[in-house]
């Protein structure tokens, strides 16, 4: 490790609080962020039973690490936080041989050539030609809220449904295989959900969970995939299914790994965003207002309830060589920790931060990342979201909370897990 550990060290209270997934629920988490970039930007955390990281917290730098890829790898050690145990559990499998790898654990110049196989379908040219469909989407999850009557747990009756039904409509998969797509995200996502069967079991069960669910992913896919291949249609699973590089077909490790990025990445992120922009509105009704009486915001509320949410609260790298980063001396083989979630409530950067704006502007917000791994689906989530709202808003007069709304305990990809809605038809 790098070797000014003693001014460089984080308070142990505050590295545990940033690996302790129920930290990003009671907000707890936020607050060691916001003392972390007034105070020790850069540190160096030790959380008991992980790895030692460098905690990268303000806008600048983590865009500085951004945009250095091949100074800063994503595929060398974990991509996100991972007790020591569970990553030698994975260095040994990826050292076997055996572990496949996605966009995101790909590093140049594999990671260039295989992102280049789906870029355009996810470009606002293409997506221009899927906004009908979306918005016939959209108009149904409409009309399935005003269909509650005036209250309902937004969350899980409205957020969820949406970009999952986009996205697998995208992607090829049937309608009556999306609740299975939901299941197998959650159980990879979001294991540490509080009130359903996950909180009581033990680490142990859990990695055994989040394993048989992607085992499922892998049997699923393979399958979709070699149907996909002997019956092309016009689909994004039939690009990923008969790409090439280099005249050859990926392998199918790889294939799956990217119908699994697709299908879960591809919906979880924008439920959050879309559950938080509604949290947002009714926990700062003058923004509601603003937007209703100028729906020229819309764009301006889409972004800012992505920076809002800030789904993906993080991603790790390593340092391939040693550097100096905001005049910390990085090590060759050190992990760092890029905190979006501090980023997106950096003071330098944001004018009040944490007070959510519906036209705030300007907004550079690190909510997609930023660089070469910047969020490959970043211009179909804007547009979810902004159509959602154009077809929805004009059907409220109003919005407000029956009860205390709740925030998902995950320190990966999270969101609100519970808005109890009450909302005045227009």
């Amino acid at each position: 490790m790098a070797t000014q550990t003693q001014d460089a060290t984080i308070p142990q209270d505050i590295a545990n609080t940033l690996v302790d997934p129920r930290a990003y629920a009671d907000g707890r988490a936020d607050e060691a962020l916001r003392w972390l970039r007034a105070n020790n930007p850069l540190g160096l955390a030790r959380p008991d039973g992980y790895e030692p990281f460098w905690v990268v917290t303000r806008h600048a730098d983590i865009a500085e690490v951004g945009g250095q890829n091949k100074l800063f790898h994503n595929g060398d050690k974990q991509i996100i936080l991972t007790t020591r145990e569970d990553a030698e559990r994975m260095y040994a499998q990826r050292e076997s041989g055996n572990a496949s790898r996605n966009l995101i654990q790909m590093d140049p110049p594999q990671h260039g050539k295989y992102r280049m196989m789906t870029q355009s379908w996810f470009m606002p040219s293409n997506l221009r030609k899927l906004e009908p469909q979306i918005r016939e989407i959209a108009r149904k999850t409409v009309a399935k809220l005003l269909a509650t009557g005036g209250e309902c747990e937004y969350v899980t009756q409205i957020a969820h449904g949406y970009p999952l039904h986009v996205i697998m409509t995208i992607l090829g998969v049937p309608q009556e295989d999306e609740p299975l797509m939901l299941k197998l995200t959650q159980e990879i996502f979001s294991p540490n959900h509080a009130g359903d069967e996950n909180s009581q079991l033990t680490p142990e069960q859990k990695r055994d969970k989040l394993q048989a669910a992607v085992a499922e992913f892998h049997d699923y896919f393979g399958k979709l995939s070699a149907d996909r291949q002997k019956n092309p249609t016009d689909d994004l699973a039939t690009v990923i299914a008969n790409a090439q590089i280099g005249g050859e077909p990926i392998p199918l490790a790889e294939r799956i790994g990217y119908y699994i990025l697709v299908s879960t990445a591809g919906h979880d992120t924008t439920a959050n965003a879309t559950a938080g922009c509604m949290l947002a509105l009714t926990q700062f009704p003058e923004e509601f207002a603003k937007v209703k009486a100028d729906p020229a915001l819309l764009h301006h509320l889409a972004e800012e309830a992505i920076r809002w949410t800030t789904p993906v609260k993080h991603f790790m790298r390593s340092a391939v060589e040693d550097t100096v980063l905001a005049g910390r001396n990085i090590a060759a083989g050190d992990l760092l920790m890029l905190s979006f979630l501090s980023a997106n409530r950096d003071e330098a950067v944001f004018e009040d931060p944490y007070t959510f704006k519906a036209d705030r502007q300007p907004n550079p917000h690190l909510g997609f990342g930023h660089g070469a791994h910047v969020c490959l689906g970043q211009f179909l989530a804007r547009m979810e979201i902004r159509i959602l709202m154009e077809e929805m808003l004009p059907h409220l007069k109003s919005v407000s909370l029956t009860d205390t709304p709740r925030l998902a305990p995950v320190n990966f990809i999270s969101g609100p897990e519970y808005i109890p809605l009450k909302f005045e038809a227009a």
